[in-house]
């Protein structure tokens, strides 16, 4: 199957859509930076981890073999490299009384959980900073003894003036310039013990409060934030990998950052293809804990919460998500939110239709024209929403067949399962039995089979019997809906 597609990429260090072509044959390597353990993980995360895994679910459908990285920061996230008491594991563990590692494994297991939920398939590995201290000391002392590091009071720290002095570009990832950089630089606790402010920490002294700390050359301490991923990503995928990826937030200063460590001791680029999910906004607004205006992801899923006015299933979520493309901003809202529910019981209902069309000898819907519209697609940058539409096309012909006013051939309706399985289940993740309308298989089929005998008496303008059976259903809740793709039914 691969040699047929034409897959486009959007290439943030390119700034432009390139035509996919692995490293190796058939084989890919992706690595997308994983949560930060200190707390639960937030809903903007599940968009970009979700968006990741429907890459990684679309490649592997095209033929591919994909060994997918992705890492547990359980250490070191120092975000701006200055007083070591920022450090959040450090400060969650003071907050809730425990010990870093179990404030680690409290929300590891949860990372997890949130991410079955909302089923998303692990990826092939996924490795911890604490299990790579070795690897980023022994990284540290190669930049060191490249001339693009130094060590001062027991800290390590990466020299970025120095590296653009050998010819390389700090910044060319998100388009920045170093003077400016230096200029616009804050001042932070630390600062002093560098010798630019643009500096970043590899390593930094552990203070005799600090909790989580290891032995290395320069005394004990714990290794910088961006250290890890450059570590885990060239260990597993090999100097020069496929694809990375992340959220937009990490392209600076995380991303950067990764690329000047990786250039500075390998002497090329670590990645052929960067790749940035957007943003998750709500009601129109940034989510943030100090506005309010912030929700986990259970809690959308379970009800509890001031936003939205009755829970939504996980699949219901995972739709919503991926009507948006990956590289756009989503807002999410309740009238967002209800729509998806719709749109995904419309979709679902119509995929269990197919079981009850007649197929004819001919057909209205040129099915094959329609399978190369869904994948051109997914080959134009996973774009979802698109794919979603042409969908969309398929369920609007399903249930017309149903209705009498499309035609499918058994070829046709073989072809429409196939793909609509393959591209709904295997490639978005959704699963049918998360219809929030109440219908299940037995029910579903007894009224479509009530459908089928009122169309046949309005074909003998057997009127009486039409609205008993209407009427009827309506008294225990079943509302029958008439319209153009033919009759749907819903619950009250």
């Amino acid at each position: 199957m691969i040699k047929n597609h034409n897959l486009k990429v959007h290439n943030s260090l390119s700034g432009e859509k390139e035509t996919f072509v692995p490293i190796h044959k058939d084989s890919i390597g992706m690595y997308v930076c994983g949560p930060t353990v200190y707390s639960n993980v937030h809903l903007g995360n599940v968009r970009t981890f979700l968006s990741f895994d429907m890459i990684y679910r679309y490649l592997v459908h095209l033929g591919y073999k994909v060994r997918y990285v992705r890492n547990i920061t359980d250490a070191g996230h120092l975000t701006d490299d200055g007083n070591v008491d920022n450090d959040r594991f450090v400060k969650q563990s003071r907050l809730e009384k425990l010990e870093p590692m179990e404030i680690v494994q409290k929300y590891t297991v949860d990372f997890h959980k949130v991410l079955e939920t909302f089923n998303l398939l692990p990826p092939t590995i996924e490795p911890t900073a604490t299990g790579h201290i070795l690897e980023q000391i022994e990284l540290a002392q190669k930049l060191i003894e490249l001339g693009l590091a130094y060590e001062i009071n027991g800290s390590v720290y990466f020299d970025v003036v120095a590296y653009n002095q050998k010819g390389l570009n700090y910044g060319e990832l998100s388009r920045r310039n170093i003077d400016d950089l230096i200029n616009n630089t804050r001042d932070l606790d630390g600062q002093d013990e560098k010798r630019n402010p643009v500096d970043f920490a590899l390593w930094k002294n552990a203070s005799p409060a600090h909790i989580m700390r290891w032995g290395s050359p320069w005394g004990e301490g714990f290794p910088g934030w961006h250290l890890e991923c450059t570590v885990m990503s060239t260990k597993y995928l090999g100097e020069f990998f496929d694809i990375h990826g992340g959220g937009m937030d990490l392209k600076f200063p995380h991303h950067e950052c990764e690329i000047a460590q990786a250039k500075g001791a390998n002497g090329q680029e670590p990645v052929k293809y960067w790749l940035h999910a957007n943003m998750l906004t709500m009601n129109g607004q940034r989510m943030s804990k100090s506005t309010g205006n912030y929700i986990l992801p259970m809690q959308l899923v379970s009800g509890e919460n001031d936003f939205f006015e009755k829970p939504f299933h996980p699949g219901i979520v995972r739709f919503c998500f991926l009507q948006a493309h990956y590289r756009s901003v989503l807002d999410i809202s309740n009238d967002a939110m209800l729509a998806s529910e719709k749109g995904f019981n419309r979709l679902m209902d119509g995929i269990k239709n197919l079981d009850f069309i007649q197929n004819s000898k001919e057909s209205t819907f040129d099915v094959q024209n329609w399978l190369k519209d869904c994948y051109a697609a997914m080959d134009d940058d996973f774009n979802t929403p698109i794919l979603i539409s042409h969908l969309f096309d398929a369920v609007r012909v399903i249930n017309g067949a149903k209705a009498g006013t499309e035609k499918l051939s058994s070829d046709d309706i073989e072809v429409l399962k196939k793909s609509l399985n393959e591209f709904v289940f295997d490639v978005m993740g959704l699963k049918s039995d998360e219809a929030s309308n109440g219908k299940n298989d037995k029910l579903d089929g007894t009224v479509q089979l009530l459908i089928k005998m009122r169309n046949q008496a309005r074909v003998d303008k057997n009127w009486a019997l039409s609205d008993q059976i209407r009427d009827e259903l309506a008294a225990i809740g079943i509302q029958l809906k008439d319209g153009k793709d033919g009759t749907e039914y819903s619950l009250n």
